[in-house]
């Protein structure tokens, strides 16, 4: 017997074993979940950037910040390395992924691309699909539209097998076809409007159950809803009124680019983007990235991004919490949960407040809610709503869920900021052993092949190695004049990137590198020839493909220029049309030496301080035992140059420790956020620590393999620890001067700050010591506070009593709990700085 209910939009078959859950729909207020509107935070996190052993933390961390639903795109390139042949392994286990997310009761929004852009190499395409016979990217081309096809289709029934879709029961509400498309339209050509329609028809007749959306795509035809992407969505408006207004990718911070400094963005302007995006009917928006993870492997793309992928997001690279960004977000999830009932109640009523100010208010059924905005650069302001004076910080919001009472501003930070420091782990690297990769590479076994002129390098290597290697002879008469007027034949070599090293006769004469802006770069040196015949070796190296723009299939690298040889009698000599032999990869990646399998392959010495410095080309090895405790780990590679990293086989990523250009300086919240407004870390390694996952270690005896392109001091690569070591909390106490209601001489409202101070430290840590404590007029920031001309002597005895030896404690900002009041008729302040340790 089956029973069918119908409540509003509700509708449930009931079956004497089963109850199946509708469709998930939409409306021009958000997205509807078994008949009921909900304002959706999302957050992203990208399964292959972290690892399964993982995941559960950062769920729970997720939970605990107040999203809805976790973001990630799916990677073609990695479930589909070969045509037909799949891996759904580790990293890759995605159905793991979407299970552990519904476990803590989270949603999942699956954007499926399949190009995803991501800075991850080759926008998520798999290399061999630039070589299908007839193909062309992102446009109305069978090839390319039965390729992407099948892999969607796999991806689907992969979810449907599992039951995963939300009307199956599953977390998946919400599904992405194609990404960013708009942002290039143009680049596509005449048959763009025709491949778009494709895909959205393509998608929705796999009859998911659940929505499809395109990012950054304003022709997305229905029922596909199209969403924004960017620094600020606030000025959206989808294509059609009965579509939500969704913001898919709210950017959290920006992608590291090597050689550039780190880009942060402040907490307060991401909080007002995001409350800007809300007070204007905004229903669902996604942080990208919330946790941003690792680009482990060769995974990254640009070309030059950075094996970490921070993103200076809420969780952080290795798993940890970001504060202040972290808790001041999850305090802004509270405010607008409490206005929720009151959004769906009505549509936006909008008040002029000032010049720049103004407010968004919903009132309907008993509700009411306001968001008063401040977009003021320089000053605060004391604005006039519902009769009451409220005084708004610069570039900010204050949200009242009840029309009244401010629970939140974005421009007040109460929350917790907290010091992350890398510090010595306690294990030691032993036994260094180096093996030098030889340069005369065509002797040492190997396929090779020979080719008259400059051949593409991924269409030879198909991007399974960063290196190849080019190489060719060019015969000097024992009696022609090599040198003229001392000086010496030039070599010239003109690529399209990424990098090359040059030797000419097993001698090296130096590097030179694209950039991520322009791969293209010129090596020009003096050489020294000799009479017979020279051979000159070039190893290319690529460093990611790209991941943005049109027409990934006719992009190319290597050295594709000109290679020239000047300074000769005869003058210049142009060996680009010489004969050419060319070797795929490495030797010791031929020989697996990154693999516990394959280190015994070779006779491998002993480094010392004499030959562990500036040795180029070299394999090192060296054995580590697991430290104790559960910190996150990382690699110090401040004393390295450029290369790989593996630990126990399983590859770290790249490294390069090119010192970041650029200028760095007090950074203010206020104002338009742009990369490059923020930066940190001008001077220094753009990245220095690389992260080495502790699923991925053994007890002991843990097998660390370094290939050095360059040279370094290999002995003094260390591991260290990631840990909180400092944290800091702020807060003021109960007064009328901040106190959440009218007060009898002014009238004014103002923002209820908690009164608490709240410290945590990271998992496994306790409060080992107060550095600082004052309750009254202290000032200054984080790791600077100082003692204002108030004071309460007992400030850091109280405190230290209360939390010492704890995990986390709570302290209240009041006379009563420091039994005086050190200064009357002053509003006081309680600033507490506290170590950590494990």
């Amino acid at each position: 017997m089956v029973v069918i209910i119908k409540l509003l939009s509700l509708c449930i078959i009931v079956t004497c074993l089963q109850v199946i859950h509708c469709s998930v729909t939409y409306d021009h207020k958000s997205l509807i979940i078994n008949g009921q509107r909900k304002i959706l935070i999302s957050g992203s996190i990208h399964y292959p950037r972290s690892n399964p052993e993982m995941w559960g933390d950062l769920m729970i961390k997720a939970k605990t910040g107040g999203l809805d639903v976790i973001d990630t795109y799916v990677f073609w390139n990695v479930h589909e390395p070969s045509p037909g042949i799949y891996d759904f392994s580790g990293r890759y286990d995605i159905v793991r992924f979407v299970k552990t997310a519904a476990r803590h009761g989270l949603y999942v929004n699956l954007r499926m691309g399949p190009y995803v852009c991501a800075e991850w190499n080759y926008g998520g395409f798999p290399v061999w699909l630039k070589y299908v016979p007839g193909i062309s990217f992102r446009t109305d081309n069978e090839p390319f539209k039965a390729a992407m096809q099948g892999f969607i289709r796999k991806i689907v029934e992969m979810m449907k097998a599992e039951k995963l879709y939300e009307p199956q029961g599953g977390p998946i509400i919400l599904s992405q076809i194609e990404n960013e498309y708009g942002f290039k339209r143009k680049s596509f050509g005449p048959a763009e409007k025709a491949y778009i329609n494709w895909a959205a028809k393509m998608a929705v007749e796999l009859n998911t159950g659940v929505p499809w959306s395109m990012s950054k795509e304003e022709t997305a035809p229905d029922p596909v809803i199209n969403t924004c992407n960017g620094v600020y969505c606030d000025y959206f408006t989808p294509n059609k009124p009965y579509k939500p207004t969704m913001w898919s990718e709210a950017w959290t911070g920006w992608f590291t680019e090597l050689g550039l400094p780190i880009d942060q963005r402040p907490v307060r302007d991401l909080a007002f983007a995001v409350a800007r995006f809300v007070q204007k009917g905004g229903s669902f928006f996604n942080y990208y990235m919330y946790h941003g993870g690792t680009n482990f492997g060769r995974t990254g793309g640009g070309p030059f991004i950075s094996t970490s992928y921070d993103y200076d997001a809420p969780i952080d690279e290795y798993g940890l919490i970001r504060e202040p960004k972290y808790g001041h977000l999850t305090e802004l999830h509270r405010a607008i949960k409490l206005c929720e009932p009151a959004l769906f109640s009505s549509d936006a009523k909008y008040i002029s407040l000032g010049k720049m100010q103004n407010a968004y208010v919903y009132e309907g059924n008993g509700y009411c809610a306001a968001f008063l905005s401040n977009f003021e650069t320089n000053i605060a302001v004391r604005v006039m709503f519902n009769n009451r004076h409220y005084k708004l910080p610069p570039w900010s919001i204050s949200i009242l869920p009840d029309c009244k009472n401010v629970v939140f501003n974005t421009a007040e930070v109460v929350t917790q900021t907290s010091r992350m420091q890398m510090v010595p782990s306690g294990s030691s690297l032993s036994s260094w052993k180096s093996y030098h990769e030889d340069v005369s590479m065509l002797t040492n076994g190997g396929q090779s092949l020979t080719a008259v002129g400059l051949l593409e390098q991924i269409s030879i290597t198909r991007d399974a190695t960063d290196y190849l290697w080019y190489s060719t002879s060019i015969e000097i008469n024992p009696w022609e004049r090599i040198l003229h007027g001392g000086r010496r034949p030039t070599l010239t070599i003109h690529s399209k990137g990424h990098g090359v090293h040059v030797f000419v006769n097993g001698k090296r004469y130096g590097s030179a590198y694209g950039t991520r802006q322009d791969t293209k770069f010129t090596f020009s040196a003096p050489v020294d020839l000799q009479g017979g015949t020279n051979k000159i070796v070039l190893l290319s190296m690529s460093a990611g493909l790209p991941n943005i723009g049109p027409q990934f299939e006719l992009r190319d690298t290597g050295i594709l220029g000109h290679v020239l040889l000047d300074g000769l009698d005869h003058g210049a000599v142009d060996l680009s049309m010489s004969t050419w032999t060319y070797k795929v990869g490495l030797n010791g990646e031929t020989m697996n030496l990154h693999s516990p399998n394959g280190i015994s392959s070779v006779e491998w010495s002993r480094v010392s301080l004499v030959n562990g410095v500036r040795q180029p080309l070299k394999w090192y090895k060296a054995y580590f035992d697991a430290p104790q405790g559960n910190e996150p780990l990382a690699l110090d590679m401040k004393s390295m140059v450029r290369g790989q990293v593996w630990v126990n086989g399983q590859s770290i990523g790249r490294y390069w420790t090119i010192n970041a250009n650029g200028t760095c300086g007090v950074c203010r919240y206020t104002g338009a956020f742009r990369p490059g407004k923020c930066y940190a870390g001008c001077g220094e390694p753009t990245q220095r620590w690389y992260h080495v996952p502790r699923s991925w270690l053994k007890p002991t005896r843990n097998l660390l393999v370094v290939f050095e392109e360059v040279g370094g001091n290999v002995l003094s690569i260390n591991l260290v620890k990631r840990t909180h070591t400092l944290i800091c909390a702020s807060t003021f106490e109960h007064h009328p001067m901040i106190d959440n209601f009218q007060t009898e001489s002014t009238g004014e409202m103002t923002m209820l700050h908690d009164t608490k101070v709240h410290l945590r430290c990271g998992l496994g840590q306790s409060i080992s010591a107060i550095k600082f404590a004052s309750f009254g007029t202290p000032f200054g920031g984080c790791g600077s506070f100082q003692h204002g001309t108030c004071h309460a002597p007992n400030s850091a005895e109280l405190i230290e009593k209360t939390c010492l030896g704890k995990e986390s404690c709570e302290v209240m900002a009041s006379n009563s709990y420091f039994a005086t009041d050190p200064c009357p008729n002053v509003l006081k302040r309680l600033l507490v700085e506290a170590v950590c340790s494990g």
